[in-house]
């Protein structure tokens, strides 16, 4: 069976029910017993003396996350965060005066602040207001100017669970000859993607989500126009240089050139003690296959959506165009008194702008899924 082939690949708990991996999702059994196996590189320092280690670790990583997002390799970015690619782009393009970034004023955090920094630099952010949860493709395009340059936004909304239209909204901002910028983070992992066939210009993800991997892990897909069109902003001597050319008698600095994979790399990517677990998690999905773990989750989440009573609670998230979250708002209590009567059960979900966040993965059962509903 699907379900057990899924979740013999993670550690489970009896007493309780792990509902909110759109907050954290649980890292694999292999991924533990790889990080083990990095744990004692560490212990025995000769075991990282050669360079070998320190480019296999993100050589590895950068293939997974490339299959993962349909991408090629070199247009990967090893990332600690979606953030760290959203500040890649915010920083890396020459914005300036007269500039305009167009981002939704309910969207998390994570997808407005990099961009609010560049108003010193007389770039102007207009946060649209969506008529429903998140921007339509006729808002977005309304919201266009001769001055916009960037539009990013979140794919799966954080807060309602409800899809952005990446293709209408990208095929909008190819039209104007402006940047779409989205943020995947509660969706790579859950709902299959092709990155090179949708019309966004880069997809940014944490890796500690759907993915399942260790907190401190993300990654940054650039379409190569976009990689090209950004401004250096550092020169890490690992992107040029290997430990080995340290034993060279002399270094001319002067004239180093970066190769093109892994330039805009987070430092320090031989992350043995993250990115080693992150490229197992990152296997085992693979292994499992992206589109049937989504189809599984999608089973999951129709499950919840129709054991719902729609007496007692509004649904958020949307029943067409469905995502890994199920979001709903209490009709007649308390969101607090919701959240504590299933924390208190052992059912883990989160409690978002008083609504009740809940988001099945491959450790999940039909079940837990009753039992939360119970609960409901």
């Amino acid at each position: 069976m699907a379900t057990d082939r899924f979740r013999r690949e993670f550690e489970l708990e009896e007493s309780s029910v792990w509902l909110n991996t759109a907050h954290q999702g649980r890292l694999p059994r292999r991924a533990a017993q790889v990080l083990a196996e990095a744990v004692r590189w560490k212990l025995h320092p000769e075991l990282l003396a050669s360079s070998e280690r320190f480019a296999e670790v993100p050589a590895r990583l950068r293939r997974a996350l490339a299959r993962v997002l349909g991408a090629h390799q070199d247009d990967v970015v090893l990332a600690n965060s979606a953030s760290y690619g959203l500040h890649l782009i915010a920083n890396g393009l020459e914005l300036g005066p007269g500039d305009e970034v167009v981002v939704p004023a309910n969207d998390f955090p994570s997808d407005i602040l990099p961009w609010l920094s560049l108003r010193d630099r007389g770039v102007e952010v207009r946060m649209v207001e969506p008529e429903a949860e998140v921007l339509t493709p006729g808002e977005v395009e309304a919201a266009l100017t001769h001055r916009t340059r960037v539009v990013c936004l979140t794919w799966v909304h954080s807060f309602s669970g409800r899809v952005a239209d990446l293709e209408e909204i990208g095929r909008a901002c190819r039209r104007r000859g402006v940047w779409f910028v989205v943020n995947g983070s509660q969706a790579v992992g859950a709902m299959p993607v092709d990155v090179q066939r949708l019309p966004v210009d880069a997809m940014v993800s944490v890796g500690f989500k759907w993915l399942c991997g260790p907190y401190g892990t993300g990654v940054c897909w650039l379409r190569p126009e976009l990689f090209d069109a950004l401004r250096p902003t550092k020169l890490y001597w690992l992107s040029a240089l290997t430990a080995d050319d340290l034993a060279a008698p002399s270094l001319d600095l002067e004239s180093i050139t970066p190769r093109r994979t892994g330039r805009l790399d987070v430092f320090g990517t031989a992350n043995f003690f993250n990115y080693v677990p992150f490229t197992a998690a990152l296997e085992v999905r693979l292994e499992l296959g992206i589109d049937a773990a989504a189809r599984y989750v999608d089973g999951l989440v129709v499950r919840l959506l129709a054991g719902i009573d729609r007496t007692r609670f509004r649904l958020v998230s949307a029943e067409g165009v469905r995502s890994p979250l199920v979001v709903v708002e209490p009709l007649r209590e308390a969101s607090a008194e919701v959240f504590e009567r299933l924390t208190a059960a052992g059912v883990h979900v989160a409690h978002r702008r008083g609504r009740i966040r809940i988001s099945p993965h491959l450790y999940n059962n039909p079940d837990e899924i009753d039992r939360a509903l119970e609960l409901l």
